[in-house]
């Protein structure tokens, strides 16, 4: 067993993760169905006879039929909803929204308790033909039976809220915008994962540990790995960072010398063995740990709205808005400090252009002769360029010109091209105007 992956801190990354599985939350809610009818059986034995012989069994048999027979309708009509917006927003939008929809809260709540108020009801009924709670007694049953049926009530109410606006594309760029910006956030109040931002070169001398499958680096656990490292007295350089693709047998980590182990069981094969606990691969990307993704994902919606067969620049235009918004929180993760930093653990900080890149650089190629889209897009650059961070300021610049310089060859009406160039930084214009002048004097 690798105990360094039992750290707490690891052990609440792993714990974060499983939470956002539906398949948890309907477990939690079933087990929660039994402990509620055990407590039942223990308050009821507290209760005063005459108070606890108030209600016969009937009274919450009546509410157990109704809780039983309509969970199971619900529940379906539920599961039915969500199949069909996973379908839908796929169609529409991007296959990758699906994974994010997927995890949406309240959906996964409600048919948690959904599932958990009908195993309830079910156990609760077949409690009551063993005869287990008895006609005499039944208060305590009956009051919580009437908790379940507020709880559900509550559930419901706000479902039927939430499918006005589940599935649909503005909900939908505004979840990711959502996520996209937590991943950030965390990622920044955390620079590089706790590790050191490995921004040089490897040490001389050290060693390759190769991928053990062909996927994306989904998800890996920094403290678990600096513990590692540090039992074996050594440091780990990530040279693939969260989200890139490694084939089989390809460097994925580099091992450099530091100290000694602690001892003689922590050698090569352990060290290996504690990297393939600790770093997660798969097919797919998630937006766990990799905000870049969320801005692909961002990119790939705006570009499907530019494509001919829904032809719908606002939605470019609107997520072209959101992806600035995200970038401007973006602070170098080399410069910043933290509390803690795992000492043998080294990180690739996050690097503005490939940010600038993966938001904007589908959408823009896409659009490249859609006036508006073009302009919003100027803007956004434009005020990028202001940002207090000079890489992401000179990325935004190089990105602005870029673009405008394809857009500008694209669109031949000198209008458009004005209404382009207005919405465009100032200097940024000048420049390009006067290479023109310069290559029409040539």
């Amino acid at each position: 067993m690798n105990f360094d992956s039992m750290i707490p801190h690891t052990l609440i990354r792993k714990t974060r993760e499983y939470s956002r599985k539906l398949w948890v939350r309907v477990v939690f809610l079933g087990l929660l169905a039994f402990v509620a009818l055990g407590v039942t059986q223990v308050i009821e034995a507290l209760i005063p006879k005459e108070l606890g012989t108030t209600l016969t069994g009937a009274a919450a048999d009546r509410l157990l039929q109704i809780i039983a027979n309509a969970m199971l309708a619900v529940t379906t009509f539920s599961i039915t909803v969500m199949v069909t917006v996973y379908r839908a927003s796929s169609t529409q939008w991007t296959p990758r929204v699906h994974r994010l929809i997927i995890q949406d809260r309240t959906t996964q709540n409600t048919l948690a308790v959904f599932i958990g108020a009908y195993v309830y009801a079910l156990v609760a009924i077949i409690l009551r033909e063993l005869g287990i709670y008895v006609d005499e007694r039944a208060l305590v049953l009956f009051v919580m039976t009437v908790l379940v049926l507020a709880v559900i009530v509550i559930y419901l109410i706000r479902w039927v809220l939430h499918l006005q606006t589940f599935g649909s594309l503005i909900d939908t760029t505004r979840q990711i915008e959502d996520v996209t910006r937590a991943q950030f956030q965390d990622r920044l109040r955390n620079p590089c994962l706790g590790a050191n931002a490995f921004t040089g070169e490897v040490p001389e001398g050290a060693k390759e540990i190769l991928a053990w499958e062909s996927g994306y680096i989904q998800h890996i656990y920094p403290e678990a790995l600096d513990a590692a490292a540090k039992a074996h007295g050594v440091e780990l350089y990530l040279i693939k960072n969260i989200g890139h693709f490694s084939f089989v047998n390809e460097p994925m980590l580099m091992v450099a010398d530091h100290g000694k182990p602690e001892d003689d069981d922590h050698d090569w094969d352990s060290l290996v063995e504690a990297v393939r606990a600790n770093v997660r691969l798969g097919d797919l990307r998630t937006f766990d740990q990799d905000p870049r993704f969320g801005l692909v994902v961002m990119g790939e919606v705006a570009s499907k709205a530019l494509s001919p067969g829904v032809n719908d620049p606002g939605t470019a235009i609107d997520v072209i808005t959101r992806i600035g918004r995200i970038l401007s929180v973006y602070t170098d993760e080399k410069s910043q400090d933290r509390d803690t930093k795992l000492d043998r653990l080294y990180v690739a900080p996050l690097d503005p252009k490939d940010l600038i890149e993966d938001g904007f650089a589908a959408l823009a190629r896409d659009g490249v002769a859609v006036v508006e889209v073009q302009q919003r897009l100027q803007s956004v650059l434009a005020g990028l360029m202001r940002h207090p961070d000079d890489g992401l300021s000179k990325a935004a610049r190089d990105a602005a010109e870029v673009h405008l310089s394809r857009t500008l060859g694209a669109i031949d009406f000198e209008p458009d091209r004005d209404r382009v160039l207005s919405s465009a930084a100032s200097d940024l214009c000048i420049e390009l105007r006067k290479e023109a002048r310069d290559q029409a004097g040539e």
